[in-house]
Parts: C-alpha cells; structure tokens; sequence
C-alpha cells in the first residue's frame, strides 16, 4: 500500500489508519456496548497484515481502556512491523467515570506520561488535542505539547475538531503537524474553508468517521439499529441513527451499493474512497471491532471513484438534505 506524507512530519501514512475508539467497549459516556478485547486484538493484526501501518486511539476512550488493548496488541512485535500509533490528550475523568475538560499544562503532562504506560512505549508519534476546550486554555495546552514535543516524549503534534481561527490561534507557539476532523458524505462542513487552509499550511487531514460511525458500511437494518444496546453511544446521542434521517440514510446506502456492486466494493469501501478523493485529505480513520470488517474496506485505500459516480452520489444528497 503506498504513503502518503503527514503534514510537515516525517511520518508516511497509509490512506488508511485503524481506529480504535469502538475497541474502547461500553459503560462510558460514548462507548459502543461490549466489546470482547480478544476481537479488538485480532482486528488490530488483521489491519496491520492488510498493509495498514498507523493506529489511532485517545486516553478517553472506554477511559484509558482502548490504548490498553493497543498496547496488548502490539506487545512483543519487532520495530519492522510495529506501526505509528497516535493518541489524544485534554479529556480527563474521575472515579466515578464522569469526563471533564482540560487543557491546563500539569493536566496535559500527566495525561501524556498515563498514555505512554498505557500504551508502552517511550514516544508518542502524534500526539493530539482531541477538542478545543475550554477555549480560553487552548494556548496553554498547545504550548505544553511543544515542551513534551522537545523533551522527547512526542514526536509530532496536533489537534482535532479545531477550526481553522483556533488552528491559527495556537501555531504562533509552535508548528501544527495534522487536523483531525469529523467527514463523511453526511458531515461535509469542512469543505467550506478548513481544507484549503490546511492544504495551504502543509497541514496534514486525516478524517474520522468516514462511514459516519459504521451508519454507511451496508451492515445496518432496522432489527440491527432495534437491537442497539443501552451503553451504545449512537442509540440516542447521533442523529443520523434517529428517524427520520436513519430511513434516509438507509436509502443513501442502497445507492452507495448500487456504485460500488458494479466494481466489487462495499458501500463502505465507496463512502471512505469519498473522502479520499479530497487532495488536501491524507488518510481516513476506519474503525473496526472484530477481525472480517478491515477485509470489507481495505480497498478505498487504492480505489477511486469516477466522475459520473460522484455526480451521482451528490445528486441523491442534493435531493435529499439532511435538514
């Protein structure tokens, strides 16, 4: 699989990066119900034997757990095959599982020495403020990721979920390797402005969600979106899986299927390749919870779509909006 360069970093990336948010497990504010660590592994070694040569986790997903799977991963492998892993600081909780915001500098620091035991490892390859808040500390935290950058305990650092006006408040203190936003066909607010931006920067994208948390892999039926479990996080806190967007959504799929039936791709295999086609995007975050899915999606990493698919795509969204 080719790279592609991060950023101004000297990491090269793989168009795609295996997610680990959902590895997480359940009984948290956003966690996607169980989850069987074992499952979490196997998807991790499928990932790397499809080619995939970067994994993205945060501190707050299934709060600490999901880098601890990470790390139970990659236990033992030898540095050839071990891949980039990168993570997420300015979320913290308490004892009784209750997340809170903080971008203060002791916070950012004991965050990162937390993150590199869970994980075990003595450098961090890009370390990222996963939100923006509380905004009046954004300058603050930034700054203490440049001071860990230069001690030697991050390699690269940047952010995710900020807009271009806090891009531009923080790079005074120090250089912005990557921008993590949310993109898919059904959250597009980044084309307006923050893609020309950091293609202008040499700031690196690599997009979440791209499936729109699975919405768009084809896997989804109505007795499947029933069944959700209480802990799952996209029951009742994403609105794309709530009426009446959930049946719209369902028919966005059919044409998705409809595309990529004719190339032997899966309709998630085409919202990934969507998001790919973007220059200034350099790769997109798939999650995946159990080895079988990578398989399924792997080839948006090489596939493009046509111009009359495209068009396609965008007149089924145009003729449906989601308002």
């Amino acid at each position: 699989m080719q790279t592609r360069n991060l950023g101004n970093s000297d990491l090269a990336i793989t168009p795609i990066g295996f997610g680990a948010w959902a590895i997480g497990g359940g009984d948290w504010a956003f966690g996607w119900g169980p989850q069987h660590d074992a499952d979490s592994i196997a998807a991790i070694h499928e990932a790397l034997e499809c080619g995939i040569n970067w994994i993205d986790t945060a501190a707050v997903y299934g709060l600490g757990h999901s880098e601890e799977v990470v790390a139970k991963a990659l236990a033992g492998m030898s540095a050839e095959r071990r891949p980039y892993v990168f993570t997420k600081c300015a979320r913290v909780w308490d004892g009784n599982r209750q997340i809170g915001k903080c971008l203060k500098a002791e916070s950012i620091r004991r965050e990162c020495e937390a993150s590199l035991q869970r994980l075990k490892v003595e450098v961090i390859d890009l370390y990222q403020v996963h939100w923006p808040e509380p905004p009046e500390d954004i300058e603050e935290g930034w700054q203490a990721l440049q001071k860990l950058k230069q001690e030697g305990k991050v390699r690269w650092c940047g952010v995710s979920n900020f807009s271009v006006a806090q891009m531009e408040q923080v790079t005074p203190d120090g250089p912005l390797t990557s921008l993590q936003p949310p993109y898919s066909m059904l959250r597009r607010d980044i084309e307006a402005e923050t893609l020309s931006y950091c293609q202008r920067n040499n700031i690196g994208v690599i997009v979440y969600s791209p499936m729109q948390s699975g919405l768009l892999t084809g896997a989804w039926t109505r007795e499947r979106h029933a069944a959700l479990p209480a802990d799952d996080w996209r029951r009742e806190k994403n609105k794309h899986f709530q009426e009446p967007l959930f049946t719209r959504n369902l028919r966005l799929v059919e044409v998705l299927r409809g595309i990529g039936g004719k190339h032997g791709k899966s309709p998630g295999e085409v919202s990934i390749a969507w998001t790919l086609r973007q220059p200034p995007v350099t790769a997109a975050i798939v999650g995946a919870r159990k080895p079988g899915q990578l398989r399924q999606l792997i080839g948006a990493a090489t596939w493009r779509l046509s111009a009359e698919e495209l068009n396609e795509i965008e007149q089924f969204l145009a003729e449906n909006p989601i308002s």
